[in-house]
């Protein structure tokens, strides 16, 4: 491993916490900023982690959309791992709540790196919502080649934040000059499962498993879900930081499972508990996307039934990840949920 200060940025968060944990079981130094130090949520199990060799932690307030808090955090350090954005796929006002974040928060950050002059590797998290586009084939399969171009910020928010903040990062390093500007790896995972460490983490890609947990769906929907696990998601920015291409974009995926698929998987593990199992029919589905208040009819009819593929071969060959088996990820994301009594 490389030495000097790394800074995680949004550490509070699934992803964030998981990559701090990595990083301190190396013996890092590692800064990690939260939005507020004095929330138990956000830093108390950031605070239990344990931290081998010389590694060391230090958790500092930082709001993307303050420079001067930017640049505090990142001042002296060698490495930014930045995962800090929001999570929220729809919301009544998605430019501000959405795609300002992401957009805003990650231009504060390139500035305040360019401003700084002491990183030598930045790794950005994206995520597969900036490769897909809105429309797609049954059964296709999308490589790091393709950006989701069309989405908008009334369709796809989330997709518009994600590949709008990925273009920021590139089209910024692409005008540092070549010598001296710091190595730029961009990861992007899908659906991300595996054991949270704070209430807080079940939001996101764990608000699905919520629902299911809670019951809020008498039927699962006939969708697709692709799914890796958060610490190989975390593995692949540490392995980033040293190994694979400069300026390489990787996807991290492991596989997929039917949401019905997970359900059955769940009542094995959890006979005790009662669980919606059975499938809706599409056409039900599709009735069912005019009253829910998340979902609506045009996304219904662009992901449920069809099946959508990513290449996540690069990230094996380049950067060595072996990935967890799906199931296992879903799994072993509801231990901590039911012994923390956050169902």
């Amino acid at each position: 491993m490389v030495e000097g200060i790394v800074v995680v940025t949004g550490a509070s968060g699934y992803i964030g916490s998981h990559i701090v944990a990595n990083l301190l079981k190396r013996g890092r130094e590692v800064r990690a900023t939260v939005r507020d130090a004095s929330d138990p949520e956000r830093v108390d199990h950031l605070r239990a982690l344990d931290i081998s060799y010389q590694g060391s932690l230090e958790i500092v307030e930082m709001d993307l959309f303050d420079t001067a808090s930017v640049d505090a955090a990142i001042k002296g350090c060698s490495d930014v791992i930045h995962t800090a954005a929001s999570v929220i796929i729809r919301a009544s006002n998605p430019q501000k709540k959405i795609v300002d974040p992401s957009v805003i928060g990650t231009q504060n950050i390139v500035d305040s790196i360019e401003r700084a002059g002491s990183v030598k590797r930045f790794i950005h998290t994206s995520s597969t919502a900036a490769i897909r586009p809105m429309e797609w084939t049954d059964g296709q399969m999308l490589t790091s080649d393709t950006w989701a171009d069309d989405a908008t910020v009334e369709e796809n928010p989330y997709g518009l934040a994600k590949a709008s903040a990925e273009r920021i990062v590139r089209n910024w390093h692409a005008s540092q000059p070549a010598d001296s500007r710091p190595r730029l790896v961009t990861i992007h995972p899908c659906m991300v499962f595996g054991p949270p460490m704070s209430p807080r983490h079940l939001r996101g890609s764990l608000a699905l498993l919520m629902t299911m947990i809670r019951r809020e769906i008498p039927l699962n929907l006939p969708m697709q879900v692709s799914i890796v696990d958060v610490r190989d998601v975390a593995e692949a920015h540490v392995r980033a930081l040293t190994d694979g291409e400069d300026c390489g974009r990787y996807l991290v995926v492991a596989g997929d499972m039917m949401m019905h698929e997970m359900a059955l998987a769940l009542k094995k593990q959890h006979p005790e508990r009662k669980w919606a199992t059975l499938q809706a029919p599409y056409l039900l589905a599709l009735i069912a996307a005019v009253f829910h208040p998340k979902i609506d009819v045009a996304w219904a009819r662009r992901h449920l039934r069809k099946k959508l593929y990513w290449d996540a071969a690069p990230a094996e060959r380049e950067l060595g990840m072996k990935w967890m088996n799906p199931i296992d990820s879903v799994l072993s994301t509801t231990a901590p949920i039911f012994e923390n009594g956050w169902d």
